[in-house]
């Protein structure tokens, strides 16, 4: 049977989720991430849930053109998956408010028994701040390219200190500093953050808590940057 085509981002994920683990993949659109761990044996079970009844009627086709067994659900977030069917969760392709409010739901997520692999499309920053103020511990930051955009995807798990941080700390954490190409996200990062910066200080309103906000968000890229060097 031919294998799955994946984007860069699917196969960066894929890569992540580790060997026999039982996971559960939340917004699973197609099925195409569980059922390609599912063709190449990589892991021992899988649950796919959705919000959408397009898209699950989709991923059962595909599992089923492919041979494999893939559980589907019809549920908002983790609503219809129990802790104990699996020790992996993945939830890709959404913002990060979504996330933070897929996991707020679903409490036993915090308890440190389930490897979260994270991958939002918005909103990175203000992610990490809510997983750390929740007692998640980020264990790693992997980050692809796919077109002309960069994505990270957070390795977290629960059972941390809770700690709290202002947003301008959280726009990388010391597991990203270690990632292969920090360097250069870092940098685009800067470039974004500063002309927003300048945009922010030429503006006829002046909201001055956003704007040392955001001062102190470049200079903590900056000093993150010239620590790579």
């Amino acid at each position: 049977m031919e294998s799955m085509v994946l984007t860069p981002r699917l196969a960066c994920l894929t890569s992540l989720v580790p060997q026999g683990a039982r996971l559960a993949d939340i917004g699973t659109d197609h099925g195409k991430l569980p059922v390609s761990l599912l063709l190449e044996g990589r892991i021992a079970a899988a649950i796919g849930s959705d919000i959408g009844e397009g898209p699950l009627a989709h991923a059962a086709r595909n599992a089923a053109d492919h041979g494999v067994s893939l559980s589907l659900r019809l549920a908002s977030g983790l609503d219809a998956v129990q802790p104990e069917e699996c020790d992996t969760v993945s939830i890709a392709g959404m913002g990060g408010q979504t996330i933070a409010e897929i996991l707020a739901a679903a409490p036993w997520c915090a308890q440190g028994h389930h490897l979260l692999l994270l991958q939002p499309m918005t909103m990175v920053y203000e992610l990490r701040q809510w997983l750390w103020a929740h007692g998640y511990a980020i264990e790693r930051e992997t980050l692809c390219r796919e077109d002309r955009r960069q994505y990270v995807v957070l390795s977290v798990r629960g059972g941390a200190e809770k700690k709290e941080f202002p947003l301008w700390r959280c726009a990388f954490s010391p597991a990203l500093l270690q990632a292969d190409g920090a360097k250069t996200y870092l940098q685009a990062l800067l470039t974004r953050e500063k002309r927003a910066l300048e945009g922010m200080e030429q503006a006829s309103t002046l909201d001055t808590a956003r704007l040392d906000m955001q001062r102190r968000l470049v200079l903590e890229i900056k000093r993150a940057l010239e620590g790579l060097q």
